[in-house]
Order: C-alpha cells, then sequence, then structure tokens
C-alpha cells in the first residue's frame, strides 16, 4: 500500500485546494446571481463534457501511460484555476466563464480519475480493493472537513485571489508526489489483446462488455437511478441553505465540515473492517442509509438539526462508492478496466447529469413559487417546510431523499442485483482454475 499512500496523500493536498476554491466559487455566483438554475449548471457542464468523452478516456487509460495521465489532469486543474485567477485579478469574471472552465477541466479530470482507479488493481492486492477504494473516500470528505473551513475562515482576510493561489500550491504538491512513484501498467490478458483494435470498436466495446454480462448491466441500471435522484437533490444543496440562511456562509461552511466528518468516519470503519462479505449488502444499506438521513435533513430548517443529519448521510457514501467500485473491479480484467469503467462512468453520470439540468428550473420556476405564501402547495406543505425563501427547494429535496431509499430498497427486489457477486466470476478465476488444473496434472 506504500505507492497508494504517496499517490493518495497527494491527490488529498490538491483537493483540499480545490475544495476551497469550489467553496469561493459557489458563495461569489449565489451572490452574482441568487438563482439555483446558475449554480446547477456549472456542475451540468462540468459533468457533460465528461461524459461524452468517457468512454474515449477509458481507451486511453488502457493504451497509455496512467502515471502520466495523473499528472496531466492536475496539470489541466491548475491551468483553470490560473485562468479564474487571471479574470478575477481583472475584474472581469463572469458566470459564463466558469460554465466555460469547467466545461474544459471536466474531461481531463475524468481521466485522470480513470487512471487512477484503474491503476489501483496493479497497486495493491485484490483484499485490499475495498480499503483502498474507502480511502478515496477519506480523501473525498476529509478535503470537505478541511477546505471550506480554511476558506470560510481566510476569504475575508485574502479573498478569492488568496484562495486560488492556495489551490495552485496544492496541484504543484499532487504532481510531485506522482514523479516519484512507479505505477506498473497492467499485464496484457487474451480479453485485452483481442480487444485492442482501433479506437471507435475499443469505444464499442466497454458497451458491448456491459451488454454480454446482464447482472452487472441490471448493477449499472439501478446505480445511475440511485444516482439520478441524488444528484438532483445535491445539485439544490447550497442555494437550498443560501435562501433559509440570507446567505449565511459560516453555516454552509460548518455543513460541509459535518459531511466531511461523516464521510471520513464511514471511511475509516470501511478501511479498518474492510467491509462486508457480500459487498452488495453495503451497496444497498447504504442507499437506504443515506436517503433516509437527507429526509431527515430536508424536512429540517435549523443547523442544530441539519448537523447531525448531514453526518448521518454522509457516512454512507464511501460505503455505497466502494462497494459498487470493488464489483466492478473484482469482476473485470485489469488491462481493459479503463474502457469498462469508462463505460460504467459514461452511462452511471448521464442519467444523473440530466437531474442536475432539471433540478434548476423545477426549482426556480415550479417549486419555489408553488411553496410561497399564496402558492398551490403552501397550503399543503408550508406547515412543514415553510413558506419563505428556500421551501420549495427544501420540499424537491425531501422527494428525492424519498426515491433514493425506495431505489435502494429495490435492490433486494431483483436477483440480476442481489446476486450479482455470484452470477458475474472474478476476473481471476479463470486463471485460479487453469492454474489448478496444471497442478493437477
Amino acid at each position: 500500500m506504500t505507492t497508494f499512500i504517496i499517490i493518495w496523500f497527494g491527490q488529498m493536498v490538491s483537493t483540499i485546494g480545490s475544495r476551497m476554491t469550489v467553496f469561493a466559487l459557489t458563495v461569489w455566483a449565489w451572490q452574482v446571481t441568487g438563482s439555483a438554475t446558475a449554480l446547477a449548471l456549472v456542475s451540468f457542464f462540468f459533468f457533460a463534457p465528461s461524459i461524452l468523452i468517457a468512454p474515449f478516456a477509458g481507451v486511453l487509460v488502457d493504451r497509455l501511460n496512467r502515471k502520466q495521465l495523473i499528472m496531466l489532469g492536475d496539470l489541466v486543474a491548475g491551468l483553470s484555476t490560473v485562468a479564474i485567477l487571471v479574470l478575477h485579478q481583472y475584474d472581469v469574471l463572469q458566470i459564463w466563464h466558469l460554465y466555460l472552465i469547467v466545461a474544459v477541466n471536466g474531461p481531463f479530470t475524468q481521466l485522470q480519475m480513470l487512471a487512477y482507479e484503474a491503476s489501483i488493481s496493479t497497486i495493491v492486492s485484490k483484499r485490499n480493493y475495498t480499503r483502498a477504494i474507502s480511502m478515496g473516500f477519506m480523501l473525498d470528505y476529509g478535503s470537505e472537513i478541511i477546505g471550506p473551513a480554511l476558506a470560510g475562515m481566510l476569504y475575508p482576510a485574502i479573498g478569492l485571489i488568496g484562495i486560488l493561489s492556495i489551490d495552485l500550491i496544492s496541484f504543484a504538491i499532487a504532481i510531485s508526489t506522482v514523479v516519484f512513484v512507479t505505477i506498473p501498467q497492467p499485464a496484457i490478458t487474451e480479453v485485452g489483446r483481442q480487444s485492442r483494435t482501433n479506437i471507435l470498436k475499443e469505444v464499442i466495446f466497454g458497451f458491448r462488455y456491459i451488454l454480454a454480462r446482464k447482472s452487472l448491466l441490471s448493477l449499472l441500471i439501478f446505480v445511475s437511478l440511485f444516482w439520478f435522484v441524488h444528484d438532483m437533490g445535491d445539485s439544490l444543496y447550497s442555494p437550498m441553505i443560501l435562501a433559509r440562511t440570507n446567505s449565511n456562509t459560516e453555516v454552509l461552511a460548518s455543513l460541509f465540515a459535518a459531511a466531511g466528518v461523516g464521510g471520513v468516519t464511514g471511511a475509516l470503519l470501511l478501511s479498518t473492517w474492510g467491509g462486508p462479505k457480500r459487498r452488495i449488502q453495503g451497496l444497498v444499506l447504504g442507499m437506504v442509509g443515506a436517503g433516509t438521513s437527507k429526509i431527515v435533513f430536508g424536512l429540517s430548517q435549523t443547523p442544530l438539526i441539519w448537523i447531525p443529519a448531514q453526518f448521518c448521510s454522509s457516512l454512507n457514501f464511501p460505503w455505497i462508492g466502494s462497494s459498487d467500485r470493488a464489483i466492478w473491479l473484482t469482476k473485470v480484467e485489469p488491462d481493459i478496466q479503463g474502457r469498462i469503467l469508462a463505460t460504467y462512468l459514461a452511462i452511471a453520470r448521464l442519467i444523473p447529469a440530466f437531474g442536475r439540468l432539471l433540478a434548476g428550473p423545477l426549482a426556480d420556476w415550479v417549486f419555489e413559487p408553488a411553496m410561497m405564501p399564496e402558492g398551490s402547495l403552501a397550503p399543503i406543505f408550508g406547515g412543514l417546510l415553510g413558506t419563505s425563501s428556500g421551501g420549495g427547494m427544501a420540499l424537491l429535496y425531501v422527494i428525492c431523499a424519498l426515491c433514493m431509499v425506495l431505489i435502494g430498497l429495490g435492490g433486494y427486489a431483483f436477483p440480476a442485483v442481489r446476486y450479482v457477486e455470484d452470477i458475474v466470476p472474478d476476473h481471476d478465476a479463470s486463471s485460479l482454475s487453469k492454474g489448478s488444473h496444471t497442478n493437477s496434472m
């Protein structure tokens, strides 16, 4: 795990810097536009190009040096930060600049993430897959504790320029940690050799591979539906809190910190324990737990409830992501994981991207007006959620959370999902059986 931990540390520093920038830019965008749609579009323009490029990125990950691709992702992210810094320095930064910059940065972030995740199976042993992936969640959630807290504390003193400068230093640290480690390229398997033809056929290969394995396809659809309703609610998270607290950045920062503490706690438990023997159990129960906590969060109107509810919600996400990704890493041959994971991510993010695209207009033009004192939904839900600004977003958020619970419970109803670990053999099962056959001869 030594090589993995070195890379992980560099990415942790980089992600803290990025979280500081995201927090500062979220507050800036809300103050400039006051629109949930504007904030949701930032997420959409980040994810949409990533989805379109994902299958091609998977081909590149399987063909090119994965170490260099990880470094490339950090380099482009750093250049994106430089672009925002220059625009703000000359006082010309506008919301559409963010749309353009994140649209350029998104595909390279996708490429880096694929290279990073596909490298796990060549750096750590199979029994440590869940631990390594859970440490990735520890990275994400740990940065949510430190990043927004630092940004909230430093922003009044150093402004957006100072925050962006710290982000640039963090990217330099991340790149330097990758430079000094070795990331092995996977051995070429027979499946991988046969699939290497031309780029278009290799892109299609990922889809054909999943379609030929109905249980993996069912798992992918199941997870995509969950992330659709999750991302719809998640895109309303910051504007809902800012609307309900009169743009109180301290409350928003404390909620990000609570999310980080919950995520780190869940990841620590998972990395220490290693996860349930049947990973599908961790996936399904995590979905139900996250959705239930978000229902409580959406129904409440005070930080006294928001903070523990956010902690409990985030506690579940390392279990969801680690369990899901460990199944794929265990079932798919290492030298084709780039293409298969890229196809997986293209589908698993395409559906949620539409959720993010729908959330803003639904909140601004349907639910918010309907939850105003004279609105059509105020007599029904006003007593529960309030009729002030943010009430409509809260109602939509609760609906999404309820759907998360129902989808999670639905995983038990479909044998193709519930028994995916039994139906699809591990990628090394055939080699193990060949080895035992040879020994017996």
